[in-house]
Parts: structure tokens; C-alpha cells; sequence
């Protein structure tokens, strides 16, 4: 089980995401859930980011919404961004 740590700038994130579209929060807490138990759930699409981002990882929650986040060890990861594919990339 992987513990998760919550970022500054994703609680920002979070808050604002959530307040535009609220049907996200349940859909969010779902894939982190998921995220927890099994880091590369096939529901979740992980994948290894490049460029500006090299060292950090995805996940999606919904069509158009995308976890940003760091492996910190194993068992650990910390939750960097939240938002839409041009939001966070």
C-alpha cells in the first residue's frame, strides 16, 4: 500500500478543481483509492512523464483529468498537480 503525501500546490489545485466541476471529488477519491492499493491499476493509465516533467508520474481520473505526482521510495508518493492535460503538462 503506498502512502500518499499531499503537496502544497496540489491542495491548491484540488480546491479550485473541485469547486469547477464538483462531480470530481468522488471520482478523484475512486483513483486514489485505486492509486493506493496499486500504484499502475490498469484504470488509472500511469505513465512516466518527459520533457519539463522528467521524474514525475501521471494518472488519470477522468477524460480530461490528470494527477501529477513524484515516487518518493516504494511506499510513498507525493500528489504535485491536479487538472485538465493543458493544466498540468
Amino acid at each position: 500500500m503506498i502512502k500518499l503525501v499531499w503537496g502544497s500546490s496540489f491542495k491548491r489545485a484540488y480546491k479550485k478543481a473541485v469547486k469547477s466541476n464538483p462531480d470530481l471529488e468522488k471520482k478523484l477519491w475512486k483513483s486514489i483509492n485505486f492509486f493506493e492499493k496499486d500504484p499502475f491499476h490498469p484504470t488509472l493509465k500511469t505513465h512516466k512523464l518527459s520533457g519539463k516533467l522528467k521524474g514525475q508520474w501521471a494518472f488519470v481520473v477522468e477524460y480530461d483529468c490528470r494527477v501529477v505526482f513524484e515516487f518518493m521510495g516504494k511506499d510513498k508518493a507525493v500528489l504535485v498537480d491536479i487538472g485538465t492535460h493543458d493544466e498540468v503538462y
